[in-house]
């Protein structure tokens, strides 16, 4: 039994706390957080744990084999440095981290400590997701051409980073995770409509080595919840619709046949494709299920997990990258070739 510490039991801790509680394999056995209102609330739920205000006693503690962190980005260094330092297994909410460089440092720390550093990618971990890599990779959709994310709701403002760092985490982690390539430059733009506030929207363009594009808008300021993403191939493409109840994937035999063989580029004809639609079934399970128990085989078996640290470094890298560009009115800024690792 992996015997779990949970830091931080605000607004998503709760949803970790249940799974690693209902997971075969996994107990949760501490949880801390700064507020005494919330730790009730976990003691309530989970009698016997120990609870604590701090999160440096809660990672000491011997009885605790792996911590889940779930608290602002700008304390994830800190907290996983320190229980990685404590030979304990990590588990970090995402973006792993403020900066490449601690990403770096956290990935160098587990591989000598030999412990697993893993990611709360969520959205990997959905059957959605899953089945759409797999859909990629097969070959079916021919030459890929662009990646079209849209995520938008009316709040939750954060304080400690702008949009980009809550809302297009989860589409850059999507997207590293199914497309077989990684871009090569990002040029963003973003603004706040909020006095002294953070970028509050934001639009984010990635080119890659041939024509593949990628782009992405996030929004804390939309009337309606929408998170839809378009992927188009010269064979197929896909419609990944997140909001839908029931069939979130669609996959449609549409596309253009183009006749270049003319002796004039003038004289290209374009033809218009429209086969048929299929609706893909995918796997219900939870995604926080899933993750917990990938967490929980990697710790048994020493294995990688799909969401690494290597996975929470290139997030990282194209946030902060982007970033820069906003703060230099939508500079083109370079991914340098080596410093994006292949998933």
């Amino acid at each position: 039994m992996i015997r779990i510490g949970l830091v931080g039991y605000g607004y998503w801790g709760p949803n970790l706390a249940r799974n690693f509680a209902e997971s075969e394999g996994t107990q949760v056995v501490a949880v801390s957080d700064a507020k005494e209102s919330r730790l009730s609330a976990a003691a309530r739920r989970y009698p016997g744990i120990r609870t604590t205000t701090s999160a440096l006693d809660l990672i000491r503690d011997p009885n605790v084999d792996a911590v889940a962190i779930a608290t602002p980005v700008n304390s994830h260094f800190d907290l996983a440095w320190n229980a990685l330092s404590e030979g304990k297994h990590v588990l970090v909410e995402k973006p792993m981290t403020s900066t490449t460089d601690q990403a770096l440092r956290l990935i160098d720390l587990a591989s000598r400590k030999k412990l697993v550093l893993m990611v709360d990618h969520t959205f990997v971990y959905t059957g959605a997701v899953r089945r759409i890599r797999d859909l990629l990779r097969s070959g079916e959709f021919g030459e890929l051409y662009y990646y079209d994310s849209v995520r938008v709701n009316l709040g939750l403002f954060q304080y400690d980073v702008n949009v980009l760092w809550d809302l297009a985490v989860h589409d850059i982690s999507i997207m590293n995770y199914v497309l077989p390539q990684q871009p090569v430059a990002v040029s963003a733009m973003g603004v706040s409509h909020v006095p002294g506030g953070n970028e509050d929207i934001a639009y984010m363009t990635f080119l890659f080595n041939d024509n593949l594009i990628a782009h992405c808008h996030v929004n804390w300021l939309a009337p309606v919840k929408v998170r839809r993403t378009l992927i188009g191939g010269s064979r197929k493409m896909i419609v990944y619709d997140d909001v839908e109840p029931s069939e979130k994937v669609k996959v449609y035999d549409k596309g253009i046949n183009v006749d270049n063989n003319s002796e004039s580029i003038y004289n290209m004809l374009v033809s218009y494709r429209s086969g048929d639609l299929w609706v893909p079934h995918l796997d219900q399970t939870e995604a926080l299920r899933t993750e917990v128990a990938e967490f929980r085989r990697c710790i048994e078996t020493g294995a990688t997990p799909i969401t690494d640290g290597i996975a929470g470094l290139n997030t990282v890298q194209l946030l902060e990258a982007a970033t820069h560009s906003i703060r230099n009115r939508g500079v083109l800024v370079d991914i340098p070739a080596n410093a994006m690792v292949a998933a």
